[in-house]
């Protein structure tokens, strides 16, 4: 869910995720992964904890190869 999104839930809003407790879900950030989590629920409270953080997938461009070669 996009953030502007996320941001106009009002108060009691319900958000229906597609996993379970202890599932691993994927945190992204503009439509790439940069975490991984496990949902967790503790009382009324739902959250994700952070598991692993992932290594920004390398991008080369034109220039880059340019300078390498």
């Amino acid at each position: 869910m996009p953030i502007y999104k996320l941001l106009r839930l009002g108060r009691g809003a319900i958000i229906e995720l597609n996993t379970s407790e202890t599932d691993e879900v994927q945190i992204l950030a503009n439509n790439h992964p940069f975490a991984k989590g496990i949902v967790v629920v503790s009382g009324a409270k739902i959250s994700v904890e952070i598991t692993q953080m992932l290594k920004r997938p390398t991008i080369y461009t034109l220039q880059s190869v340019a300078e390498a070669a």
